[in-house]
């Protein structure tokens, strides 16, 4: 890994803006190296900031962008639980990322056919390695410490040769969901956490700081050649005792 930076910033509100900054300057620096950007999104408070804060600007041109998702739940895309049917209407329908750039799940599947089908689409676009190489993930984290549907002394934290995997008993409704594994994750040039809110404070701080017995999945994301930030806001962070880095808003990563 090519090290860990965790960034602080005072609310949600100010940590935004640095992270739609982030997701452009990968895309600029991906498309100028390999001619596109490969970008994993999650779904919860990330559909809403990512909407508002890459919206921004008016000339964000995502015509290279290919965008899968980390996770996502094995229900119709008009249900308000589907990740993909969120960023849809949210952000999809206007920007200028080609329909054929969007790999989303077919939830008309039984969920372990759903898998396969989700991992052949991933392995079809992105294809140079055993697993699939993403420019960009953007991870959030439960207050259980999970992340994607990675959940705390879950079998699928051990799977190893699974692009993607199936789970129809999460302990989080829906249970049917798809999740890239851990390999996948950690092949990622670079991942990035974004936690809020004083109810992540506690499992955050084990995740950072380390934990007696089972690591919460959300510690075992740890990239083998790619960087790895946490962007924080002060409540979220409020428990840490390790050095962080304060940033305001305007800042760059």
């Amino acid at each position: 890994m090519a090290g860990r930076r965790v960034a602080v910033f005072p609310s949600s509100e100010d940590l935004g803006p640095t992270l739609a900054d982030l997701v452009r300057s990968r895309a600029d620096r991906a498309i100028a190296s390999r001619g596109r950007f490969t970008l994993g999104l999650s779904g919860g408070s990330l559909v809403s900031m990512l909407s508002r804060e890459l919206l921004v600007p008016p000339d964000l041109d995502c015509s290279r962008w290919v965008v899968g998702f980390c996770d996502e739940r094995l229900v119709p895309v008009d249900h308000p639980e589907s990740t993909y049917g969120q960023y849809k209407n949210k952000l999809f329908s206007k920007v200028n990322i080609p329909e054929s750039g969007i790999l989303a799940i077919d939830s008309s599947l039984p969920v372990k056919a759903c898998a396969e089908d989700y991992a052949r689409k991933l392995k079809e676009a992105i294809p140079e390695d055993d697993f699939p190489v993403f420019d960009l993930l953007l991870l959030g984290m439960g207050p259980d410490g999970h992340t994607c549907s990675l959940f705390p002394e879950h079998p699928l934290l051990e799977e190893t040769q699974k692009i993607v995997a199936p789970i129809d008993d999460s302990p989080k409704p829906p249970p049917q969901r798809v999740t890239m594994t851990l390999p996948v994750v950690n092949s990622a040039r670079c991942v990035t956490f974004v936690s809020t809110g004083g109810s992540k404070a506690p499992v955050l701080k084990e995740v950072l700081e380390g934990r007696k017995g089972p690591a919460f999945p959300a510690a075992l994301v740890v990239p083998t050649n790619g960087e790895l930030f946490w962007l924080v806001d002060a409540p979220a962070a409020a428990s840490l005792t390790i050095q962080v880095e304060r940033l305001g808003l305007g800042a760059k990563l």
